[in-house]
């Protein structure tokens, strides 16, 4: 395989310059912003290398219909071309209409936090947005009048506890620390009857022995159920590799977040696809009030139709599959504001908003 690093002054630029050097078969491997250009990394495959050892067999190559700098173009047939799609999932893409190619292609559900349901616990890779997502689920259950209980395992990551405890406080919520697997068990003990359970998981590469060893152990030692967070605008291949190590680890549902801030869905769909997993809700707002949407076949539909990846988000209508009176709230401020009040005064005799267990 022929790899090599081009520098230009704009990605179309840089796209220009790889296609006459490499040709239309070229894979682009990453891409970077750097002062004054861009920098992307591309691969030619020679014809005695075998092949990308990838369960998605590759990505999309190159097209040479793709000519603007930034918000590359969709190939008319093709409008979701543009999201870098591993050549499998968009072969069964097809042509027909992509909203029905969605329905049949993915499965979409509800994150299980009801109360009296199994403790949710989210996992994935460091910086996905773990944390913040823990605080909308958190501030959706006070909203709805139910007193979550909300547990930290992150004793890696500096300030972990600190960030989740900044949102805890603001809804009335006592915040506990417990990174090991017997003191999350003590913990859960303590549960109030039917309470849901926000548990907030280190970030952990599970191809190390030690790692993915922690993480059965934590999934044990609480009896919850992993939801896989994922960040739009990653890489098809890795996404799905670390789809498919942690549905080995009992993962069935998938959220994603920052779909505000990287409109390519490549590595969501390759991560639900590879590993058969329910996409759930998606981040579309830094605002802990209201900040996820239900993702479903007419969500994506729309996504991966538009022209230009960084997009305002546009609310979709509500789905039949989610319709089952039970509204995800879109709230604002205000009412995050008022439900904290209350919540404080439930709390005031509390003496301090997050503890950690010996």
């Amino acid at each position: 395989m022929r790899i090599k690093v081009y520098r230009a002054a704009t990605i179309a630029l840089a796209m220009a310059e790889i296609r006459d050097a490499l040709g239309l078969d070229a894979l682009i491997l990453s891409t970077a912003t750097l002062d004054g250009g861009v920098e992307v990394t591309a691969a030619l495959e020679t014809e005695d290398e075998p092949g990308l050892l990838s369960p998605l067999h590759g990505v999309m190559p190159v097209d040479p219909r793709w000519d603007e700098a930034i918000g590359i173009k969709p190939v008319p047939d093709r409008p979701w071309a543009r999201h870098n799609l591993p050549a499998d999932l968009a072969a069964a893409l097809g042509h027909e209409p992509v909203e029905a190619a969605c329905a049949r292609l993915f499965r979409f559900g509800r994150i299980p936090i009801s109360s009296g349901e199994a403790p949710t616990m989210l996992v994935g890779p460091p910086g996905v947005g773990k944390t913040l997502t823990i605080a909308k689920l958190a501030a959706r259950l006070v909203l709805d009048g139910h007193t979550p209980m909300v547990i930290t395992a992150d004793e890696q990551r500096a300030g972990a506890v600190e960030q989740l405890a900044g949102f805890t406080r603001l809804l009335g919520l006592t915040l506990i620390a417990a990174g090991r697997p017997e003191t999350l068990g003590r913990a859960l003990a303590r549960r109030a009857a039917k309470a849901p359970v926000l548990i907030d998981a280190p970030g952990l590469d599970l191809q190390d022995p030690g790692q993915h060893r922690l993480m059965t152990d934590l999934l044990s030692a609480s009896g919850a159920k992993p939801v896989l967070v994922l960040a739009a605008g990653g890489d098809p291949c890795e996404a799905a590799e670390i789809a498919m190590d942690h549905a080995s680890t009992g993962a069935r549902h998938l959220l994603a977040t920052r779909l505000d801030r990287n409109g390519r869905l490549g590595g969501i769909l390759a991560a639900a696809w590879a590993a058969d997993l329910i996409l759930t809700e998606a981040g579309t707002s830094p605002s802990v009030a209201g900040g996820l949407e239900p993702l479903s076949a007419g969500c994506l539909s729309l996504r991966l139709c538009r022209d230009r990846g960084h997009v305002t988000p546009v609310r979709p209508q509500r789905d039949a599959a989610f319709d089952d009176g039970g509204d995800v709230p879109h709230a604002d401020p205000l009412a995050i504001h008022i439900a904290a009040q209350a919540g404080a005064a439930r709390a005031s005799s509390r003496p301090t908003f997050w503890k950690t267990l010996p």
